[in-house]
């Protein structure tokens, strides 16, 4: 009896691993292919339905696999895999006018797990307010590396205002899709 229960705790471990792993990659890889709906900008980060992504898969997976689903996302992307937004990967967008974005993504998708996991998803007003923690999380991140490639004067505009907007309709849509 005692190794038909302790096979049957290991099945059920092997089927958890499973299913986090298979989180993990159906979550980079959705925001892969979003981030391929991007508007480039001059100065190097682009308008892009990324960011929707990450804050669906934050909300959808839980903190523990939205974070590994980023973290998988960003690696791809180091790796040569041509994940960032308009096709672009390599450690030089990592290190680029863009790269902080891309940390923030983590610290973005973990925030809303985290929410999730404490049960946001039940309130609209819970759910927006994560997402717009998140972002808010998001554009610290980037902002602090962008500041390293535009003049300070021009920081706000080229790394907040241009992309609010779109990132409260994309939070107001992720809380509404899930």
């Amino acid at each position: 009896m005692h190794t038909t229960l302790s096979a049957s705790k290991q099945w059920a471990q092997r089927n958890q691993t499973a299913a986090f792993l298979l989180k993990t990659v159906i979550g980079a890889n959705v925001v892969a292919l979003l981030a391929q709906l991007a508007i480039p900008q001059p100065w190097g980060v682009a308008i892009s339905a990324g960011s929707l992504g990450v804050m669906v898969m934050g909300f959808a997976l839980g903190r523990k696999a939205a974070i590994a689903a980023l973290t998988l996302y960003v690696l791809e992307g180091v790796a040569g895999l041509p994940v960032f937004a308009n096709g672009r990967s390599g450690l030089s967008v990592l290190m680029g006018p863009s790269g902080g974005y891309l940390f923030g993504y983590i610290a973005m998708a973990g925030i809303l797990g985290w929410a999730t996991d404490k049960g946001a998803l039940q309130s609209a007003v819970k759910s927006v307010a994560a997402a717009l923690a998140g972002v808010a999380v998001l554009y610290a991140f980037g902002m602090a590396q962008l500041s390293l490639f535009v003049p300070a004067n021009e920081l706000i505009y080229k790394g907040f205002t241009t992309y609010l907007a779109f990132d409260i309709a994309k939070a107001c849509l992720a809380c509404f899709l899930v």
